[in-house]
C-alpha cells in the first residue's frame, strides 16, 4: 500500500501494483537527467502542463528506483501503464508534488 505521507505513489505496470517514491538519490538523479536548471524549475513545468512524456518517463523511473525496482526508462517506455499516458502523467506529477508536501497540508 503506497503511503502518502511518506511521499509514496502507486501505479500498475504490467499488471503488477508498484509503489514509487522519490527518495534523495532519486531527485538528486533527476537533477542530472533532466534538462532543467532545477527541481523547482521540473515543478514549474508540471504546474504549467508544459512538461514532456520525456519528463514524466524519467520521474517515474526515478521514483520506481526509490520504491526499491530496477526499470530503466526503455523498459518503462515498453511497459504496460494501466490507464495509459494520462495515468501516468498524472502519477509522475503526483510523485513529484508528494515530494515537497509538507505534513499536515492537504
Amino acid at each position: 500500500m503506497a503511503n502518502p505521507w511518506t511521499g509514496e505513489v502507486a501505479l500498475v505496470i504490467d499488471g503488477q501494483r508498484r509503489v514509487l517514491k522519490l527518495t534523495l538519490g532519486a531527485l538528486a538523479e533527476l537533477e542530472q537527467v533532466m534538462e532543467t536548471q532545477s527541481l523547482v524549475a521540473l515543478v514549474e513545468r508540471f504546474e504549467s502542463s508544459s512538461f514532456s512524456m520525456r519528463d514524466v518517463m524519467a520521474l517515474l523511473a526515478a521514483g520506481l528506483r526509490g520504491g526499491g525496482v530496477e526499470l530503466s526508462v526503455k523498459e518503462l517506455g515498453q511497459a504496460e501503464i494501466e490507464g495509459g499516458p494520462m495515468q501516468a502523467a498524472r502519477v509522475a506529477a503526483e510523485l513529484l508534488a508528494r515530494a515537497f508536501m509538507v505534513p499536515g497540508e492537504t
